[in-house]
């Protein structure tokens, strides 16, 4: 395997896969001198390269990782998927929705491994969230609600949303198994003009539910939290919680029909009812996503995350971005 890129994400990709028993990581690439020196002082054993083509060259490394700037992710993909390579592209997995169909359709034809990382999919609390949120006693979800905001870290190429928004996007799709219909987008740049530092994007999807995604860069606390809204029960995912990162909620609503005088109607109640946090393994989210990778290598199968994933997410945003420049119009998807 092979790395490109090593700037905020990179060290960690790097280090879980160099830490896999079932893949060697060869070589990482960054243009930053100082920066690649640390990551070969850390890791002896891989080779250093300026420039991620010496790494698309060799015959050697058959899967590249792909940590460059979000507006770099499509032509860099594309050349690695032109010198058969299987590629991981970190979200989101291109700035355009046509440029990921392109990916796609390059990866289908050549039979390679195209995953996007979507991260919160391998998260354990978020894979538990979704049984619980699909099942009977949870009851059809209703809405969702994603908050994702601090004050930093400010990306000068890229506004917040997609910046942010790719992860919670992910999540909503990954849990309603649905993907939008029409999407909304307001936003403003308070820091650098063009460059929004919080948006708020409303989701329509075909079945009637809802979703609502908030994030920010100039936020005074730091917030990730994910709320579900369901027919019989909630739910809370907040990842900043190291006791009880989901918590589930037995209340809600019910219909009681109500009979008197001749007149028969359905009056809503209240009901109340008890909160379970579940235990929750302490797996990295990050460690399952590049394990998963190597095993969709070396097993010929298709990513959870994969193009196609990224692909949603994508439309999503290129939607929303459409929305945000035009006042926050309601933009159809598809």
């Amino acid at each position: 395997i092979g790395v490109i890129g090593a700037g905020y994400w990179g060290p960690n990709l790097i280090r879980n896969f160099a830490e896999l028993d079932e893949a060697e990581l060869v070589a990482v690439a960054d243009k930053d001198a100082d920066r690649l020196a640390g990551i070969l002082k850390r890791y002896p054993s891989v080779r250093g390269e300026s420039d991620g083509a010496a790494i698309l060259a060799d015959d050697s490394i058959e899967a590249v990782v792909i940590v460059t700037p979000a507006e770099t992710h499509h032509a860099m993909a594309k050349r690695a998927l032109e010198a058969g390579k299987h590629v991981l592209v970190e979200k989101p997995l291109t700035m355009k929705a046509d440029e990921s169909r392109e990916l796609i359709a390059l990866a289908d034809e050549k039979k390679l491994v195209l995953m996007t990382g979507h991260t919160f999919e391998y998260n354990p609390a978020v894979r538990r969230l979704k049984r619980i949120v699909r099942s009977e006693d949870f009851g059809g979800i209703r809405y969702i609600y994603a908050t994702r905001v601090n004050l930093g870290v400010f990306r000068a190429g890229i506004n917040a949303m997609w910046n942010l928004a790719p992860h919670d996007l992910s999540i909503v799709f990954y849990l309603l198994e649905e993907e939008p219909s029409a999407v909304r987008a307001l936003g403003q740049s308070f820091l650098k003009p063009g460059i929004e530092d919080v948006v708020f994007l409303y989701l329509e999807f075909p079945s009637g539910r809802i979703a609502h995604v908030h994030v920010s860069w100039l936020d005074p606390s730091k917030v990730r939290r994910v709320t579900v809204v369901g027919e019989k029960q909630m739910a809370i995912y907040d990842d900043l919680d190291s006791e009880q990162k989901l918590k589930i909620y037995d209340r809600g609503y019910d219909s009681v029909l109500f009979e008197e005088g001749g007149i028969r109607d359905y009056q809503v109640r209240l009901r109340g009812g008890d909160i379970h946090a579940p235990k929750i393994e302490g797996t990295e989210p990050l460690r399952v996503e590049c394990a998963h990778f190597v095993e969709c290598v070396r097993d010929g199968k298709t990513p959870l995350s994969d193009g196609r994933s990224g692909l949603r997410v994508v439309a999503g945003l290129e939607a929303a971005a459409e929305s945000l420049a035009n006042g926050g119009k309601r933009v159809t998807i598809g």
